[in-house]
């Protein structure tokens, strides 16, 4: 009878801590985007790999990533790491998705998310996948208060994107949702990435441009790329409102939300 009891205790415990008596999933990500939705959603505990760009001038994560586990992409990474949950963007070959498949791993896809709407999904996606919704909901709320702040500081303005190598982005694509949501309109009429006329910038240079990208060190092609041209720089040294890092334009994630930020602080 005491030994019934006892039982009956021991399972009433353990129905009260759920939690407790399951083991948070192990969690790897492959390639710098997936890096950064790990790193801001997962017990450090849990992480068992991240790429190898995780620790990169570029990632906004990067201070939180010291320390972790760099794995490369491959089958022989992930059967070292033996996760749970795999995070991807476009990192990883066929056969590692194979392999995903084959060992039962549950795989999380992140969208290529060209506004904050899509990156919301993917915040929530990570979430699910993780065990830590309440975590991505915060991270949602943070990213939509900054977004509020940053309305309509713009007041309408055009503006136009442009990186080191003479691109700047259009319709469809995170930058143009970052320019709208801080109440810029955009410069740049076609839609996606695409280059620049320099020469029509120089001779007829836009109310206001933003910076993207010029903080990453000036190496091989980019030394010499069309955005870095003294004559160019010229031109648009006094409409510059922002220079927008790397960290923060690189990759789709709610971190843009601080780029919206930066430029309507600018604006005001």
């Amino acid at each position: 009878m005491n030994a019934a009891k006892a039982l009956c205790a021991l399972l009433a415990a353990m129905a009260l801590v759920p939690e407790a008596a399951t083991a948070a999933p192990r969690v790897m990500s492959l390639d710098s985007c997936a890096d950064q939705y790990v790193l801001a959603l997962a017990p450090r505990e849990t992480i068992v790999g991240l790429s190898h760009r995780a620790v990169s001038p570029d990632s906004y994560m990067r201070a939180s990533a010291k320390g972790l586990p760099l794995r490369r992409a491959t089958f022989e990474s992930l059967v070292a790491a033996k996760p749970d949950v795999v995070v991807r963007l476009w990192g990883g070959d066929a056969r590692l998705s194979k392999a995903l498949l084959g060992k039962g791993v549950t795989t999380v896809a992140l969208e290529d998310a060209s506004d904050f709407a899509g990156v919301r999904a993917n915040i929530r996606k990570v979430a699910v996948a993780l065990e830590r919704r309440p975590q991505g909901e915060a991270l949602v709320a943070t990213m939509d208060a900054k977004l509020a702040r940053a309305a309509e500081a713009g007041r309408g303005r055009s503006a136009l994107y442009l990186t080191p190598g003479g691109y700047t982005a259009g319709s469809s694509t995170l930058i143009d949702a970052m320019l709208k949501a801080a109440g810029y309109s955009n410069a740049t009429t076609s839609p996606y990435f695409a280059p620049v006329s320099l020469e029509r910038i120089v001779m007829t240079p836009p109310a206001a441009v933003v910076l993207g990208l010029f903080d990453m060190a000036r190496a091989g092609s980019d030394r010499w790329g069309p955005g870095r041209h003294a004559a160019l720089q010229g031109a648009i040294r006094t409409r510059t409102v922002a220079s927008l890092p790397a960290a923060v334009v690189g990759c789709g994630a709610w971190f843009a939300a601080d780029g919206s930020l930066a430029l309507a602080e600018a604006a005001r």
